[in-house]
């Protein structure tokens, strides 16, 4: 409750990390802050066996809150997508992990990531070094609070789990002048209007009806004052995409519709078009997958863990395994990547339509200012799973290590058994 009280924007996570940094101290870990920004990697060894990473996100979102909670953030930030829950579930497995040790051998590393929002703070923490100084990990585990029901979990099989995407900053130049005299300007805005229009045909028809694509304009800003044509209009572009040849193909085509219609529309100089962030689409490893949903299937009920569809959210967890190759040490890199619900029995009653999938959409998802995960049954079960999932991939007590994921499975503690409280 206190991290949802006070939530922290990408790039000023610090009293986040902090909180984060000491507890993890408190439970015996050794902690590195200030990694990539204000990341967090606690490290606990115990014995030889395999080493996998829980990362967490820190930051939180530009939205002013309207749950009405009674521990509700009260400025213009909010934690709508869930992070905060996602740093108290990785907080719950480490303390368990580290109370669990005659259970597991091998090196637990949690991971506190900043700047996920902007799709920056992966990179960030791997350019400063975190495979090279904190070991290069067996695998990378990592969860995400969807609209599920409280207490599911949800597995996505051979097919990305989140999409890939590219965000653009784009600047239309135009002439300004007086709002009465037009023809002796060059209209920016008209010119951004007229991107915005043809934009819509890159999906509807530049893109195969079976592909996954969206463009969207999320920002869009010119002027500033009603009787003035200004010199210039801004635009914030994203494209995503499940596949990276859908995604390039579909940037490329922004790029080329934004300098045709600023051609068209005869302004005095190119448009600026700059990639503000690029993240690959999320494909969980097949063999890491299986064995999670597994664990899951064991502690939470076979009844509780479901398939995933691909989503067209996204995210840069994704930087952890292959896609990040380019950065050292990630290629070849397993991830392990799974949905837990946060819908309570009140909200679930209180939705509207004649099926789930309706009832569902009738209720406030991710980034929306009512956001509001059911606490009493959306946090054990997140910090079920991602227990439950380390424990699996982690070595045997013996001390042996077999590969990670092609082993025989061995019994969970029996404190994973614990059924869930409804509240």
């Amino acid at each position: 409750m206190d991290l949802h009280q006070h939530p922290e924007p990408s790039g000023e996570e610090s009293r986040t990390a902090a909180r984060l940094a000491d507890a993890l101290t408190a439970q015996g870990y050794a902690v590195t802050r200030g990694v990539g920004g204000h990341g967090v990697v606690g490290v606990l060894t115990n014995g030889e066996g395999p080493r996998v990473y829980l990362r967490a996100e820190l930051d939180a979102l530009p939205i002013r809150e309207r749950t009405g909670l009674p521990y509700a953030a009260q400025g213009p930030f909010m934690h709508a997508c869930g992070h905060d829950l996602h740093v108290a579930a990785v907080l719950g497995a480490a303390t368990l992990l580290a109370g669990a040790l005659p259970h597991w051998r091998g090196t637990v590393v949690v991971v506190g990531q900043p700047a996920e929002e902007t799709l920056t703070g992966a990179r960030a923490m791997l350019e400063d070094g975190l495979y090279t100084r904190f070991g290069r990990p067996d695998a990378v585990l990592a969860q995400h609070t969807a609209p599920l029901l409280g207490g599911m979990v949800a597995h996505g099989f051979g097919q990305p789990v989140l999409a890939g995407s590219v965000q653009l900053d784009v600047t239309l130049h135009g002439r300004g002048g007086h709002a009465g005299a037009p023809h002796l300007t060059v209209d920016p805005v008209l010119a951004a209007a007229a991107v915005v229009l043809r934009l819509q045909g890159v999906v509807s028809r530049e893109s195969a009806p079976a592909e996954q694509i969206t463009v969207t304009v999320g920002r869009m800003h010119a002027g500033t004052h009603s009787g003035v044509v200004p010199d210039s209009a801004t635009l914030g572009i994203t494209v995503r995409a499940l596949s990276q040849a859908s995604l390039d193909r579909a940037v490329a085509a922004v790029e080329r519709v934004v300098r045709a219609e600023s051609a068209a529309s005869g302004c005095p100089r190119d448009p600026d078009i700059t990639v503000a962030s690029r993240s690959p689409a999320t494909l969980p490893d097949g063999e890491v997958t299986a064995v999670t949903r597994e664990a899951h299937r064991e502690v939470l009920g076979a009844e509780r863990v479901v398939p995933w569809a691909p989503s067209m959210a996204t995210e840069d967890f994704g930087l952890y395994g292959d896609a990040g190759q380019g950065i050292h040490g990630c290629a070849g890199v397993p991830l392990g990547y799974w949905m837990v619900g946060v819908v309570g029995p009140r909200q679930w009653a209180a939705a509207i339509g004649a099926n789930v999938t309706e009832r569902l959409a009738s209720l406030p998802a991710n980034h929306s200012p009512e956001f509001a995960p059911h606490l009493p049954i959306a946090l054990p079960s997140a910090t079920k799973a991602m227990t439950a999932a380390a424990l699996t991939l982690l070595g045997h007590p013996s001390g042996s290590t077999p590969e990670t994921v092609n082993r025989s499975r061995r019994p969970l503690p029996s404190s994973l058994h614990a059924p869930l409280d409804p509240g």
